[in-house]
């Protein structure tokens, strides 16, 4: 079994180098895809000298011109099913989302679809946040379960396995967030075809290193994004590719 841990990254010199080392030490099955969006601080150049390490495990995407979370993501799964990747992991990477956590993700992907590293279930938390950025995920979270009927506790979390025929059976091309919302939008084309969503407890922890993304502009982004999803329920614009 093939496993690709898939990493938007973006100025995140700090933490790739290691990060890489510490997913490829899980098992000799794992690879990983970095999509870059060209980061000035030279993340692309830490991640070519890990192919070289690492010949045949690391793949590169450095995407010149182009921005954004939600076209990098859709880049990554694109390039790790090229790849023939059986498991997706999708995360950040700035060891919020630790791999530690991914034996007991990959795990759980024998019983569903898609699996979520989830703060918000028992078992689950967060650390090193304030208490501000706690309670917004909280209220974005309930936010996001009421308009869009989600039966997920976390549906903000970007830390999740994908099975390989998740992936297939929704139109990634129909995907339109181009920033974080993406997460969401993915969540919801899975869950509306039918596949089984399982969350899994994770610690939540503050980055490692380097400077966060999270601003207002985001934010009011994330909230007018699931609005827009809600309008679309009846559309089903979430069909697999024939």
């Amino acid at each position: 079994m093939k496993i690709i841990a898939m990493l938007p990254t973006y100025n995140e010199a700090e933490n790739i180098g290691s990060l890489i080392d510490d997913l490829l030490a899980i098992a000799p099955e794992m690879e990983v895809v970095v999509v870059d969006d060209d980061s000035p601080d030279g993340t692309w150049r830490i991640v070519e000298q890990k192919q070289k390490k690492y010949p045949g495990r690391v793949h590169l995407l450095r995407r010149c011109g182009e921005r954004g979370r939600g076209t990098a993501g859709i880049a990554g799964f694109k390039l790790a099913l090229q790849h023939n990747a059986d498991l997706i992991i999708e995360m950040d990477a700035d060891y919020s989302h630790h791999p530690r956590f991914i034996p007991s993700l990959i795990e759980a992907t024998k019983e569903a679809d898609v699996v979520i590293g989830s703060r918000l279930i028992k078992g689950g938390s967060e650390r090193g946040r304030s208490v501000f950025r706690r309670l917004t995920t909280l209220l974005a979270n309930l936010y996001i379960r009421l308009l869009l009927g989600l039966p997920v506790k976390d549906c903000t979390s970007g830390f999740r396995v994908f099975r390989r025929e998740a992936l297939e059976r929704i139109n990634l091309d129909k995907m339109t967030s181009k920033g974080p919302a993406i997460v969401q939008e993915i969540l919801i084309a899975c869950h509306r075809r039918g596949m089984k969503i399982k969350e899994v407890p994770i610690l939540f922890e503050e980055r490692r290193a380097g400077t966060p993304t999270f601003n207002w502009r985001i934010l009011l982004a994330g909230i007018f994004a699931v609005i827009k999803f809600r309008l679309r329920k009846n559309k089903n614009p979430f069909r697999a590719n024939s």
